[in-house]
């Protein structure tokens, strides 16, 4: 059976909900919900400043599981606007290489756990 890794917050951080960063199972790593916390806070109100941290801590999050960016397979966008889903495209097109998208979902939802999130993106990777 392959092993299975879990890639906690680094001690002596912020508090974070109960969950693994991420949890690698053989060459699968699967990536919990990433929203924009920065070092000063969430940019409120702000989308691109938004989405620019979650890519960061996306970035980082899958590098450290064994992957990178051109391995994700599938990503999950949650928005809380509606509004954004245009600008959330045009970002995610400049976030991501064209010649490895990943497969996507997108949904619309009322609200994420903290309030001042517009976003957030799980997703889930190969590792090499």
């Amino acid at each position: 059976m392959p092993e299975i890794s879990r890639f906690m917050p680094p001690a002596g951080g912020r508090q974070y909900p109960p969950f693994a960063i991420s949890v690698r199972h053989g060459a699968t790593l699967y990536v919990s919900g990433i929203g924009p916390m920065g070092p000063d806070g969430v940019p409120e109100g702000d989308f691109p400043a938004q989405f620019a941290l979650v890519i960061a801590h996306l970035k980082r999050a899958v590098e450290e599981g064994g992957s990178n960016m051109r391995s994700i397979l599938k990503a999950n966008v949650l928005l809380t606007r509606a509004s954004d889903v245009a600008e959330m495209n045009r970002l995610y097109a400049e976030a991501f290489p064209a010649d490895a998208l990943p497969a996507r979902t997108t949904c619309v939802v009322a609200a994420l756990p903290v309030p001042a999130f517009l976003l957030e993106i799980e997703c889930i990777a190969a590792v090499y």
